[in-house]
């Protein structure tokens, strides 16, 4: 029999019948119900859930529950890999038995683990949406919305309007629903609606005022030496990512971006990162090939180069960067899980 993780990866992360929590709330049955023994924040929206979980997580005391992962598959339960073949294994009788896909084992995983570690609190990120999200079978008590962006519009509607009321249907009434602004509050008449971010998601879980802990995941603005390493995967994402990064301007680009996103719009706003693009491609079957990349990206930037290999790429990158330049590793998430899985001390981590 393949190892837990081996056997997860071997299944689909879609469902063949359609989205739907029945399938989901069946198995979590199988398994006890471990979500109701937990307290919990549920985060939902378009960019920083997976940052925003994991510093919700470390203020209430609790463990994060985030997707999707750059360093390996333990990332997403909060734990080290040792941990996670025995979380999946836990549920993979019951989940075998009802054909439960890839994200709706590691929702149930992630609950019965925590739940048998003795976590009493949790910080939950919503995988796609929220209404059909294997997530949305947990009543949590604060509801966390970061933003809402034009994304996965074939599945969620499309304007931000229709994408929101999907991510804010996850709030039971009653629950206190945090909102970056008043522009969607009418979508939960029957919340406690209050203005802000993860502190105050925080502060409303908690019954008081507190300063948001800090924490750090693999791919998210991540510094590493020279190189700032970013999912960013959205327009508005790369947006995010310039305001913050130092010294914008002065960047050789490492990019893979995935063919369905905008991809003009991600390319013009990080032509405003540096002049030089090195376009490669992730190992995901969605990516755009390099050279398409390049092609697009020809016109924006002042010199573009196809390097489909992500390391050569990155290390292309770090050439034309020179001693003392920078480089800028985004456009996808599955980029840096391609860069992370790499087994050499030139990237400093294994897995």
């Amino acid at each position: 029999m393949p190892s837990a993780t081996r056997w997860l990866e071997s299944l689909s992360p879609w469902p063949t019948d359609g989205f739907g929590l029945e399938r989901m709330r069946e198995l979590l049955a199988r398994l006890g119900n471990p979500e109701r023994e937990l307290d919990m924040i549920h985060v939902v929206g378009t960019k920083g859930k997976s940052t925003a979980t994991r510093r919700l997580a470390a203020t209430i005391g609790g463990r994060a529950y985030t997707s999707p992962h750059v360093s390996g598959w333990h990332e997403r339960l909060q734990t080290d890999p040792g941990g996670f073949e025995q979380a999946i294994e836990r549920v993979r009788p019951a989940a075998e038995e009802l054909g439960a896909t890839q994200f709706e084992i590691l929702t149930a995983a992630a609950f019965a683990d925590f739940a048998a570690s003795g976590v009493k609190a949790a910080a939950i990120e919503a995988g796609l949406g929220g209404r059909l999200d294997a997530t949305n079978v947990i009543d949590a008590r604060v509801v966390l919305l970061t933003n809402v962006g034009l994304e996965h519009t074939e599945v969620l509607g499309d304007t931000r309007e229709e994408i929101a009321r999907e991510k804010l249907a996850v709030a039971a009434p009653g629950a206190v629903v945090v909102l970056p602004d008043g522009k969607f509050a009418y979508l939960v008449p029957d919340n406690d609606v209050r203005i802000g971010g993860a502190r105050e998601a925080a502060a409303a879980f908690l019954g008081r005022d507190v300063e948001l802990a800090e924490a750090s995941l693999p791919g998210r603005f991540e510094m590493r030496g020279r190189e700032v390493w970013d999912g960013a995967h959205t327009p508005e994402a790369v947006d995010w990512l310039l305001e913050r990064l130092p010294g914008p301007g002065g960047y050789v680009v490492v990019a893979s971006i995935l063919r369905d996103k905008d991809v003009t719009g991600i390319l013009e706003r990080l032509a405003r990162a540096g002049t030089t693009l090195i376009a490669t491609e992730s190992s995901n079957d969605r990516a755009l090939p390099a050279a398409d990349l390049a092609e697009v990206a020809a016109g924006r930037f002042e010199r573009v180069e196809s390097v489909p290999e992500p390391d050569a790429a990155r290390l292309r990158g770090l050439e034309f960067a020179g001693q003392e330049g920078r480089i800028l590793v985004t456009g996808s998430l599955y980029l840096l899980a391609d860069l992370y899985r790499l087994d050499s001390p030139a990237f400093g981590v294994t897995d």
